[in-house]
């Protein structure tokens, strides 16, 4: 998942573009010639319960279609990494999913096919995904389930202050100030110097109306300064400059903040503690009526061009089968995740309710490559430097964002 992501893989996807290059466009794996019903698959599902869940829906679109696969599962931080070796070997898979901030660094080298060849298309997918997985206006992977960032509330904390869920900036500054006192902080979020503090930020960036392709604008400076506000009178904590979400996640749970920016895979872990009641909203807009943009995450999957012509209509195949609508549903359940699809968003709703505040994001969500391509993690590196150099007060939010913009 994109939360996870480390900056290894962002630094070994920008060092992918020439042999992967000459991979791709050069064609044939190693085993171009093989049998076509024998399938290779690569992705970093490697981890409880998500590697069990994608064996059996991979196993069962295998069997639907007649083939084989062989798959091999590799932690998250070496995935890139290995698409490096193997496409320097001319080993690609038949079948490789990737992080979806990643598929156009990777489409831009010519090492996957469009969709477009084995007449896959995305009609009816939440826009953003689409964009994600869309590269110079060609298709190259289906996605079928997303996520993205809410705000989590401890449901007996805010009863007892009196507090309600808040909508808007100037409700969440009240009630997290509100919800401060002793060890207890209002808030939590996470703001660590790498992509994960980016992933958190986005939401208050862009609901303002901030965009990545320049980050010293007034807008995005206001969502700063909301950040440091919330440190600067206690209402969040200084750790937050160090914090992962996981670590924003046990701060929760321990009941050491009465909110906090957070995504849906936290779920297992606070349902553990069956005496903690919580729910989400999405994140807050600035102002009243307005709407909360943010990020999406999850994995697309793609077709390498490997050469062999049928082995690459049946790993179409099994893309296709885990796009199914059941599939979407099943991994969406299973994973903690949204549906891609739109039109299975009000039945997957109604039967995880838990689910409603992403549900209700990600139609209106955004890909963080969406505008700038293959060039944003450049401009997110940008970001949660500015961000950091903000809360730690070595700069004024626009100042600090003009630096880091300019640098």
């Amino acid at each position: 998942m994109d939360q996870r992501r480390s900056m290894v893989r962002a630094a070994a996807a920008l060092a992918l573009a020439l042999p992967l290059a000459l991979a791709g466009c050069g064609g044939g794996g190693s085993d171009s010639g093989g049998d076509p019903t024998k399938l290779r698959v690569l992705d970093y599902y490697n981890n409880e319960p998500d590697k069990a869940v994608y064996t059996k829906v991979l196993n069962a679109c295998a069997a639907e279609n007649k083939v084989t696969i062989q798959r091999e599962a590799v932690p998250g931080d070496t995935l890139i990494q290995k698409v490096l070796q193997q496409s320097s070997s001319r080993t690609l898979p038949d079948v490789l999913m990737l992080d979806n901030p990643d598929l156009q660094q990777i489409a831009a080298t010519g090492a996957l096919s469009p969709l477009s060849d084995y007449d896959l298309k995305a009609d009816g997918y939440v826009p953003g995904v689409v964009a994600a997985s869309t590269y110079k206006d060609k298709l190259y992977g289906l996605q079928p389930v997303t996520n993205t960032i809410g705000l989590f509330y401890n449901k007996d904390i805010l009863a007892a202050a009196g507090v309600q869920p808040p909508t808007t900036w100037e409700e969440l500054r009240a009630a997290a100030k509100k919800l401060t006192k002793g060890k207890q902080y209002g808030i939590g979020f996470s703001a660590p110097a790498n992509y994960e503090g980016t992933w958190q930020f986005l939401p208050f960036m862009w609901s303002n109306g901030g965009d990545e392709k320049n980050i010293a604008t007034p807008e995005t400076a206001a969502a700063l300064q909301l950040w440091v506000d919330l440190v600067k009178d206690g209402s969040a904590s200084k750790s937050v400059l160090n914090w992962t979400q996981a670590d924003v996640n046990d701060q929760f749970k321990a009941g050491n903040a009465a909110m906090m920016v957070n995504g849906p895979w936290q779920f297992p872990v606070l349902n553990e503690d069956t005496k903690l009641h919580y729910d989400v909203v999405p994140i807050p807009a600035p102002k009243a009526g307005g709407t909360a943009v943010a990020p999406l995450g999850g994995e697309t999957w793609t077709i390498p061009n490997t050469g062999n012509k049928d082995k690459q209509k049946n790993a179409a195949k099994i893309v296709e089968c885990l796009n199914s609508d059941e599939n979407q549903l099943l991994l969406a359940k299973e994973r903690q995740t949204v549906p891609t699809k739109t039109s299975l968003q009000d039945k997957f709703v109604t039967e995880v309710p838990s689910m409603k505040a992403f549900s209700t994001l990600v139609k209106d969500a955004r890909a963080r490559t969406g505008e700038l391509g293959a060039d944003w993690p450049k401009a997110a590196t940008k970001i949660y430097t500015a961000v950091q150099a903000a809360l730690t007060g070595g700069a004024t939010p626009q100042k600090a964002l003009q630096d880091a913009q300019n640098g």
